[in-house]
């Protein structure tokens, strides 16, 4: 009996003895962590490492110089008359650049401003059959001017003598070319145009 009471006694020791082992066992191990928790720094650098690599700020190129404008477009000169083969003797004719109702000018009368201006004349053959007989005389016309500077509209309004000259007149006035007229920039048509062609032999 004594013997079991021992035996519990010293159980009852043992046991106690292992719980408070292991509970220091337990401490221990906390505060070992608790100790790598507190020894560990953390350090956030704000300002970058320095760098040997040099900062080139960029410089922008400079402008382009401007463009030079281009020179001024020279006003085309007249070019000369065209005379065509086998004519003989021609007159110098009258333009008239009026309206439809304005009567013929007389010789070298000047185009007014604004209005077309002639850079190539042809003169018209002469008849050889009106030239033969000695047969002199004058041709009147109406024609148009369009925006490109061509004459259309070609029409007979009066001859001395009867179609003896009309046909060549026609033909000659229809390669006529002009520099049109110019209205706040741009050209324009121009109508009813007269122009009076005279047929001379010369010293016959």
């Amino acid at each position: 009996m004594l013997r079991f009471i021992a035996s519990i006694i010293v159980g009852v020791v043992i046991t106690f003895g292992l719980f408070v082992f292991m509970a220091e066992l337990i401490n221990s191990g906390s505060k070992s962590q608790n100790n790598n928790i507190e020894n560990i720094i953390v350090e956030i650098n704000t300002t970058p490492p320095e760098s040997k690599a040099q900062q080139r700020n960029r410089v922008p190129p400079p402008p382009p110089p401007p463009p030079k404008q281009p020179p001024k477009p020279q006003q085309p000169e007249p070019e000369p008359q065209i005379a065509d083969a086998g004519a003989l003797n021609f007159n110098m004719p009258s333009v008239n650049v009026g309206g439809a109702n304005a009567g013929l000018s007389g010789p070298g009368a000047l185009i007014r401003d604004g209005d077309a201006t002639p850079i190539v004349r042809i003169e018209p053959k002469f008849p050889p059959k009106a030239a033969r007989d000695g047969i002199e005389g004058w041709v009147q016309l109406s024609f148009d001017i369009n925006e490109v500077g061509a004459v259309e509209n070609v029409q007979v309004i009066n001859s001395e003598p009867r179609r003896v000259f009309d046909r060549e007149a026609r033909k000659a006035l229809q390669r006529w070319k002009y520099k049109p007229k110019v209205v706040d920039g741009k050209p324009v048509r121009q109508t009813g145009l007269q122009v009076q062609l005279d047929f001379n032999l010369d010293g016959a």
